[in-house]
Formats: structure tokens, sequence, C-alpha cells
């Protein structure tokens, strides 16, 4: 089978690279991403990696005017009618370009929803979001990468109306993570001694991305400055690049705020091992890498609802979800995990072999398969 992937994102970061690996061991694949400045790209391209800079900055402004560009650059680039299935990435800057592709060809394809369809496209551009419905509705499949963002769709941005048709298309397929993070999951993680230092009121609590204001950790840090007037001592450790200055200034206020810039996953399991409890309440998250990779560390997972991560397992297995604006409640629940903190490390570790790639890899196979074979297309 040959799959043609649209991917404006895959540049950015190394998570789709992993997934086109473990994908090329079941299909042909070839790769085009669409950018206004090659010179963002983190990955290196290969034969089937095609990086295209094919419209410029001032595009991104015009929607219908960037989309030409882009099906310009991909029908010069390739045989389309050599592929059996499509799969876009985002519902707008890639779905947009399958649908057109497909009506041409007669290629059914599949799209994947996103932090950035949802929260942007969707939520402020009004005059695309009749565009997004119907690319929904035409593609031979959806993909959410979490019930949650199912969920939001249907609710805030789909009518009744549309509302049968794209339900039954979706299908919940989440990231997966590093193989070296399931390769050296902590399964002897000393439970005795994390529990010894509850007994006594003590917690080492983490944080790894970046410092931002999508990732509220203001909230983490005041919901610390509640379990502190409860006699707690805690830490808050954080770890990742600096992107709001002013925020960073705020946290390191803080006497318990510990501080460390990106680290390798080979030092970074150093940190998660050291820790107690994940905790990052984003406002927005399409789903989390970073939840999957503290699990298979032992630590259980605090995640905002409605986001990303939320709906992956049940409240109360791996972790709690917490209102993204409620640091007395994620207070709570950092007491919760201490409760029954034995369980929860690991629930996470029995539960993290769920965010495999190679899994993962076959159940989008499965779905490009089922997409090849409707009657439909073809």
């Amino acid at each position: 089978m040959k799959v043609l992937h649209i991917n404006c994102n895959y540049t950015t970061r190394g998570l789709h690279q992993t997934m086109m690996e473990h994908l090329d061991s079941y299909t042909d694949n070839n790769v085009f991403v669409p950018t206004n400045d090659i010179r963002k790209t983190v990955i290196v391209p290969n034969d089937n990696v095609l990086i295209s800079e094919c419209f410029n900055n001032r595009d991104r402004f015009f929607f219908h005017r960037k989309q030409k560009k882009i099906i310009d650059a991909i029908e010069r680039a390739y045989d389309i009618q050599s592929f059996d299935c499509i799969h876009a990435y985002t519902v707008f800057t890639d779905g947009n370009v399958a649908r057109y592709l497909s009506r041409k060809y007669n290629i059914p394809y599949l799209v994947t929803v996103r932090n950035t369809d949802i929260n942007i496209f969707f939520k402020y551009m009004l005059h695309l979001r009749n565009k997004g419905i119907e690319i929904l509705k035409e593609s031979a499949g959806i993909i959410c990468l979490s019930p949650s963002y199912k969920k939001m769709l249907l609710d805030k941005y789909v009518s009744s109306k549309s509302a049968e048709c794209i339900k039954k298309k979706i299908s919940i397929v989440p990231n997966g993570i590093d193989d070296f993070w399931l390769l050296n999951t902590y399964k002897e993680k000393p439970i005795d001694l994390t529990n010894s230092r509850i007994a006594e009121k003590e917690l080492k609590t983490i944080y790894v991305g970046q410092i931002n204001k999508n990732k509220n950790l203001e909230e983490s840090v005041n919901a610390i400055v509640e379990l502190k007037k409860q006699g707690w001592s805690v830490t808050f450790t954080a770890i990742g690049e600096v992107q709001d200055e002013e925020i960073f200034s705020q946290l390191n206020k803080y006497d318990f705020f510990n501080y460390n810039n990106s680290v390798p996953k080979e030092e970074l399991i150093s940190f998660y091992r050291s820790a107690d409890i994940f905790i990052m309440p984003s406002h927005t998250e399409t789903f989390g890498l970073v939840y999957a990779e503290a699990m298979s560390q032992g630590l259980p997972v605090i995640y905002t609802r409605g986001q990303g991560f939320d709906g992956q397992f049940k409240d109360g297995e791996v972790g709690y979800s917490v209102d993204d604006n409620n640091p007395l409640e994620l207070a709570e629940k950092i007491l919760m995990v201490c409760n029954n903190y034995q369980g929860l490390s690991q629930s996470c570790l029995k539960n993290v072999s769920k965010f495999n790639w190679d899994i993962v890899a076959r159940e989008y196979l499965n779905l490009y398969h089922k997409a090849e074979g409707l009657s439909s297309f073809r």
C-alpha cells in the first residue's frame, strides 16, 4: 500500500519522524511538508520526505492563495494517482489539500484533528468553519488523538445535521512515545521511599516542557503554595525551554521552584525518577507526550480536564484531571494521588504500553486499508 502523508508540522517535532519509521514496516510512505521557511526545519529530509518551501509568510494570511501554492507544489512533485490513500495531519492546512486531491484523483483521504484546528481555526476563523466541516464529512476517516478532542469537536463545532456523518467516521488513535521510554520503564521504582516521604508530608513534583503561558505553571505553583499552608514540604522542578521571560521571572520568586534547561532523554530520565508526581494543567493540549513519558517512570500524572490527555484513561486510574483555573482543586488532586500512590504508580507502569508506536502504527494501517476499501472510492 502506498500512502501520501501531507504534514505541515512534520519538521517541527521528532514524533512524526518516529511514527513514520514504524509505519515504514507496513506501508510505502511519502511525506510532503509544506512550509514558508525551510530554515525552521529540525528534521533532515530523505528520499521519502520532501520539504517544500512553497508559500511565503504573507500567504499565511490568505488561506486560498496559500492552499493553491501547496497544491501546485504537490502536483509537481508526485504522480498522485500512484497513491492508494492520503493522510492529512491537520484539518485545514493539510486537509483541504487532501480534499482537493481526493476529488480530482478519486483517492480516499483521512484527516487528523489537532490542537490548532480546534483552538484556532474552528474557534476563531468563522469564515472557514463550514469548509472544515466539509473536509471532515468528505473524508474516509477522522482521527482524534483523544476522546476529549472528539467530544470538543462534536459538541462545539459540528451541527446536529452533520453530527451523525462525522461521528461515525472518528477513530481515537493516541500518539506514541519514543521507544526509549518503553525500553527503560522504572519497574524497580522504590515506592516505599516515596511513601515514607509522603508520610512526612514531603513531595517532589515535576513538569517537563516549554515555559510559557499555555502550560499554566502559575496554577501549579499556586497549588503548591496551598499545600505548604497545610504543612507540606513540596518542591517543583521545571525542565524545558523558557519562552516567556515574565512568567519565568515570577516562578523564580518561589523558593521551592527549581529549573533546568532542556536535556536529552538520557538525562531527563533521572529527573523523572527523582520525582513523585508529574503536573501539567495546560490551558490547551492536543495530547501531551510528556504525560506518557512520566507514566513510564511510575509517576502519577495531573492533567487538564477536557484537553488532550483527558479520556485516555478513567479518572483516578493513572492520575487525575483538573480544571485549568482552579489551584485549590489541583492541590486536592495532588493529595488524592498521595493517598493511593502505590496503586497509581503501578497502574502507570502497567498501562504505558498503550503508547507503543508499533501498536499505534498498526492502528493507522487498519484505517488506511479501511479507507482504501470504501466503495465510494475506486
